[in-house]
Order: C-alpha cells, then sequence, then structure tokens
C-alpha cells in the first residue's frame, strides 16, 4: 500500500513594507505619550535611528505627542529629572534627544486624538504610529484616526500610515502588537506563506483589553503609590523587546511574530505568531430540484 502523503501547511511570515527597507527620506515616527513606557521607547528609537543612519539608512524622523506635565510622582520610574518638573514631558525628553543624539525630533504638546489633530490633519501621517497609552478608549481613537487616514490616502502618497505599534501593561505584565493599517503588497513564496494584513489589537482583542483596563484612574501622589500600579522595570522591558521587533522588521524585512506577552514576575514571555487569516466558511445552499410533470 501506498503511504499517503500529508501536506504541511506553510509558516506564515510578513515581508515589511519593501520602500521601508532602502528609503530616500527618513521614516516618520509618530509617538504618542511620553510617560514610562513612551520616555523608555523614544530612547530606544534614538539609538536605532543612530545605528540605521551608520548602516546608510536615512533613519527616523520621531514626533512625540503628550500634553502632561513632569510631577514629582514621575521622578524614578520614567526618565526625568528633578529639573524637569513642570516641563512638558514631550519638550523635555525631545530637548534631550535632540541635544544628545544630534537629531530634529519634535515635540507636540496635545494630545493625539481627533480635536487635537483637527487642524492639522497631516500631522496624523506617518509611516509607523507608536501609542504608550493607558486607556482603552485612547487606543480606539488613535485607531479609528489611523483608519481615517488610509481611507483618505487610498494608501499612498509620502508619509502614508503603514505600521501601528501598541504597547500596554499592567502591573507585572504587559503586551507589543504591531498591525498594519491596510493592506501590505506581499511577493509570491514557495517556501513561505505570505500574509499582506496584521490584524489591529483594537479588532483582535477589543474584548480583553476592556476586561483588562483598570477602574482607578487616579493620580499617584509619590514614587511609592505609583510602584503598587506598576512594577519599576515593566515600562523597560517592554520597550527594549518591542523596540527589538522594530530593528528586525527594518534589518530583516521579514517577521514571522508579530509581538509578545510579557509577564515579569514569572519572567515568561509568549511571541505573538504571524498567522494567516481563517477562511470562512459559507454553507452551501441546497440544490432545487425540478419535478417532473407526468
Amino acid at each position: 500500500m501506498k503511504k499517503l502523503k500529508i501536506k504541511q501547511p506553510l509558516t506564515a511570515v510578513h515581508i515589511v513594507e519593501k520602500e521601508w527597507l532602502n528609503p530616500y527620506n527618513p521614516i516618520v515616527v509618530n509617538l504618542i505619550g511620553a510617560g514610562g513606557t513612551g520616555s523608555q521607547v523614544l530612547t530606544a528609537l534614538a539609538r536605532m535611528n543612530h545605528a540605521l543612519i551608520e548602516l546608510n539608512h536615512p533613519g527616523l524622523f520621531v514626533r512625540l505627542f503628550d500634553d502632561d506635565k513632569v510631577e514629582r510622582a514621575n521622578l524614578g520610574r520614567q526618565l526625568f529629572a528633578t529639573a524637569e518638573l513642570k516641563q512638558y514631558k514631550a519638550v523635555a525628553l525631545i530637548n534631550r534627544v535632540n541635544l544628545f543624539f544630534g537629531t530634529n525630533w519634535k515635540a507636540l504638546t496635545t494630545r493625539y486624538d481627533k480635536a487635537g489633530l483637527k487642524a492639522q490633519n497631516e500631522l496624523a501621517q506617518a509611516g509607523l504610529t507608536i501609542s504608550c497609552v493607558d486607556t482603552v478608549q485612547a487606543r480606539l481613537e488613535i485607531a479609528d484616526i489611523l483608519k481615517a487616514v488610509y481611507k483618505r490616502t487610498n494608501g499612498y502618497g509620502r508619509n502614508k500610515p503603514v505600521y501601528y505599534m501598541d504597547f500596554g501593561n499592567s502591573r507585572f505584565s504587559g503586551q507589543v502588537i504591531l498591525s498594519t493599517i491596510g493592506k501590505v503588497p506581499q511577493p509570491e513564496m514557495k517556501k513561505y506563506q505570505t500574509v499582506e494584513t496584521l490584524p489591529m489589537v483594537t479588532d483582535e482583542f477589543k474584548d480583553l483589553l476592556m476586561a483588562s483596563e483598570s477602574a482607578d484612574k487616579t493620580p499617584s501622589c509619590s514614587l511609592a503609590e505609583a510602584l503598587t500600579k506598576q512594577d519599576l522595570f515593566i515600562n523597560s522591558a517592554l520597550a527594549n523587546v518591542g523596540a527589538s521587533l522594530l530593528w528586525q522588521l527594518f534589518r530583516e524585512g521579514v517577521l514571522f511574530n508579530r509581538g509578545f506577552f510579557l509577564n515579569l514576575k514569572e519572567f515568561r514571555m509568549q511571541p505573538l505568531k504571524v498567522s494567516a487569516p481563517v477562511a470562512k466558511i459559507v454553507p452551501m445552499k441546497p440544490k432545487r430540484t425540478k419535478r417532473k410533470v407526468a
């Protein structure tokens, strides 16, 4: 008897937008949130930009959005000094990065929402948008803005929105998820199954986000109180591993993973694999048979 060969499904991968691997201009990045995670992500982006330029890549141009000011409770867990108290977080961080790395990045002391962007719609146009916010409502609004920008530009033009990366965390755990805004054209490959769409966190995990959101929204009055809500190193751990995913995107041009879940208390990390969309099964309609007339 002949042995039946079982055909194994191809490994799913996402091939990065081809213009990103050898662009003519810096990739525009909108970083939303300059708190515990955002301040760490900004530093990682500055290091990445310096490395990319050394590798003959035009690098990144970052705009940092945050309307909050530095308070004493932010010192220690977030990357701020005593001399920066009462300054806008975005301004303090961008000034420091520009001075240290010689960049010309921009600070915007406004919220990234429909009201804040109403007069300047072009500010929402960025190849990569990174959110480091702490509410589900903020994520939902960011996703709506990105979808609207993609629809308005039809996915074409300079600074067209391509990717959206979301950072989120609770006290000891968190996740980073990379999504596409619309479809990214993929080449045909025999070895892998290419995936053109990576679902947004607000579409794929909306129920989970709503269930995990903390009910306590009162600001902390001290670092000790802040540490009861978020561990000292959860933000930096997420920022570094998330930046490593971005580095892989720029340097290798192919992604097998589109994010991860991290539990810092148990020192456990679970990757989120790129997966092909599940085909919908459409039930077949029963055939109508014609009755024979006697």
